[in-house]
């Protein structure tokens, strides 16, 4: 692929770095999206599942879901656009990355400097003390009983219908209005917040990215659009960069 002089000069001279990740970049690693077709299991979709009020009614249908999740994204691993980002972190001190993702892909490709927006699949928290534990696959089959108070626990990540943790929203609009430069990597644009990260960063000068295989919402603020796998593109451009 040809880079013209002028992107390049851009990734060696811009300051504040972001990356804001989606399902297409862990779809690569054969991560399913859990929405739409995908998200079907036993006649269910992911859209009712995952939501309070699913939890509330049948906590044990939920968690044997989200066992089931957990244990297909432990048999998958980080892609070379995963690996990339974890090295453009440690060339560059200025780099951040956001995902929509919480497969937790980007933790193990050895990615520090990451807001996890919608929480971590591997994680859970206390519905009771609001404890949050690392999960761990065996134990939670024999018990979804939190350790501190023996309340149940569920999955530390966002539900349809629930508000964005304040702290880790305001960190991402913080970065997002310092950025120079943002790439936007296998989103959809179908979540809202995520396409107003992009949106700030852009109205506050930001030059944007997308690497998507198709169009999206976040396509009316790309300056550049490169429409090729991430696996492919992102260890390439990240050469660019010192």
């Amino acid at each position: 692929m040809q880079i013209s002089p002028e992107i390049k000069d851009r990734f060696k001279n811009s300051k504040n770095i972001l990356a804001l990740t989606g399902a297409g970049i862990s779809a690569e690693s054969g991560v399913p999206t859990f929405r739409g077709k995908e998200g079907l299991w036993k006649q269910y979709r992911a859209e009712e599942l995952a939501t309070p009020q699913a939890f509330s009614r049948d906590p044990k249908l939920v968690w044997e879901w989200y066992l089931w999740r957990m244990e297909l994204i432990s048999t998958k691993s980080p892609n070379p656009a995963h690996f990339a980002l974890a090295e453009l972190e440690r060339k560059r001190s200025d780099f951040h990355l956001i995902t929509q993702n919480v497969d937790g892909l980007h933790k193990r490709s050895g990615s520090e400097k990451i807001i996890e927006i919608h929480g971590n699949i591997f994680r859970n928290r206390c519905t009771n003390c609001n404890r949050k534990y690392d999960s761990d696959v065996s134990k939670l089959k024999n018990s979804t009983g939190c350790p501190n108070c023996k309340s149940i626990v569920r999955p530390d990540v966002l539900w349809f219908g629930e508000s964005y943790d304040t702290d880790l929203l305001n960190r991402a609009v913080s970065l997002a209005e310092r950025s120079e430069l943002l790439f936007v990597i296998g989103s959809s644009g179908a979540v809202g917040i995520p396409v107003e990260l992009a949106r700030i960063a852009k109205e506050n000068g930001a030059f944007v990215i997308e690497i998507n295989i198709d169009p999206s919402g976040y396509s009316k603020y790309a300056d550049l659009f490169l429409q090729e796998k991430a696996g492919e593109i992102i260890p390439e451009l990240i050469s660019y960069f010192v």
